[in-house]
């Protein structure tokens, strides 16, 4: 590392990518431990390459600095290679400052995520900047980003095969062109994902993409599946949630953004485009947030659980066609279940959408990847009539 980075570096607060310490305690069982637990925490956490500064009062920054001969690589290698599955990579080096030497540990960005304590099996990741214990559906977010497992197809317990309308399955079968017998109907579901049979009891249970898409009120079970509509009009501010599977949802959606924009000329489809993104490519394990449009005469903002899912980046999304999906098995079946053709017709990329706002200041992009979240936001209505003056 160049001193002009670890002065930058120095000048920063604690966060989920960076600490600093006054001196490593290698000596200790406990010591290890603890270290171990801070690699793995940043290594989880979200963002690029993270760094472990020794040598430095955390606090007042007072430059402390290190023995170089006790700050061994191979030794700071050995502990997390032992304790941490899957290996992290990370360089050591120190630094020559203000006449002290500091310790720098670059771990860098991992694809391997989540990593976890070899000893214990525990996930750790950072939360401003203190290590903390994984949550579980932060735990299960990192094994669906690693492709490990696939949040549709997992099965939701206190759900009912009754919870799932038969009709709407139907429709869906008739429009690949199947037609399936009663008897064979439980089968036929499972192998599609639709539902889940317990090898223990055999009895069968919804998806969670199962729920999503073919019941009609799937929040009894996933609350966090629906819409919060918010619109801002004269001065006044009403919130409606909107709850259905994913079809309905998109729906209504639309009807609510023409009915606003009723008798202007506004460019309806942009939003209900960016809606259709926000519910393919949100968070499905993130429970404790909706997805979110707010509406006003000055800008429309649609937000959803979910950063830019891997391989995608803030140019590609403007770019490419060919984007990664996070939920790969909803995307397919909506396109089908979509009598309009809508998905169909729309690209992944906000391109074309850019284009349409681009006397007005265009799209902003916000990938917030530390709160796990993605925002769009485009023009109002006011900032059309401004362009047109």
């Amino acid at each position: 590392m160049d001193l002009q980075r670890l002065k930058f570096l120095i000048k920063q607060r604690e966060g989920t990518k960076l600490d600093f310490k006054e001196s490593l305690n290698l000596d200790t069982e406990s010591g290890k431990k603890e270290f171990a637990k801070d690699i793995i925490a940043i290594a989880n956490s979200l963002g690029g390459r993270g760094y472990i500064i020794v040598g430095i009062k955390d606090k007042s920054k007072k430059i402390i600095g290190i023995n170089p001969d006790e700050f061994v690589e191979e030794r700071i290698q050995q502990i997390i290679s032992y304790r941490c599955d899957p290996p992290i990579n990370v360089r050591v080096e120190h630094v020559l400052y203000e006449h002290c030497h500091i310790g720098v540990i670059t771990i860098f960005k991992s694809g391997q995520k989540p990593h976890q304590m070899r000893q214990t099996g525990a996930f750790y990741i950072r939360r401003g900047s203190t290590t903390d214990f994984a949550r579980r559906d932060e735990i299960a977010s990192m094994f669906q980003e690693a492709g490990l497992i696939n949040n549709e197809l997992i099965p939701v317990y206190h759900s009912d095969i009754g919870d799932l309308d038969k009709n709407n399955i139907n429709h869906y079968l008739s429009k690949i062109g199947m037609v399936v017998e009663e008897s064979l109907e439980k089968e036929v579901w499972h192998n599609m994902g639709i539902l889940h049979m317990d090898a223990e009891t055999g009895k069968a249970y919804p998806t969670v993409g199962g729920l999503l898409l073919f019941s009609n009120y799937p929040q009894n079970y996933l609350p966090h599946a629906a819409i919060r509509f918010v619109l801002f009009k004269d001065g006044d501010k009403t919130t409606h949630r909107i709850t259905g599977n994913l079809i309905h949802l998109l729906e209504e959606c639309n009807q609510r953004i023409r009915n606003f924009f009723s008798g202007q000329d506004y460019p309806t489809e942009s939003v209900y485009e960016c809606i259709i993104n926000a519910v393919i490519h949100r968070d499905y394990f993130d429970i404790t947030r909706d997805i979110v449009v707010a509406v006003s005469d000055y800008k429309i903002e649609i937000s959803n659980p979910g950063a830019l899912a891997k391989g995608n980046t803030m140019e590609s999304v403007f770019r490419d066609h060919n984007h990664s999906v996070r939920n790969k098995w909803l995307y397919e079946r909506l396109m089908i279940l979509d009598d309009n053709h809508r998905i169909l017709r729309k690209g992944m990329n906000l391109n074309r959408i850019n284009k349409l706002f681009a006397k007005t200041g265009g799209v902003r992009i916000i990938n917030l990847e530390k709160r796990n979240l993605f925002k769009v936001i485009l023009p109002g209505m006011n900032q059309i009539k401004k362009k047109d003056k």
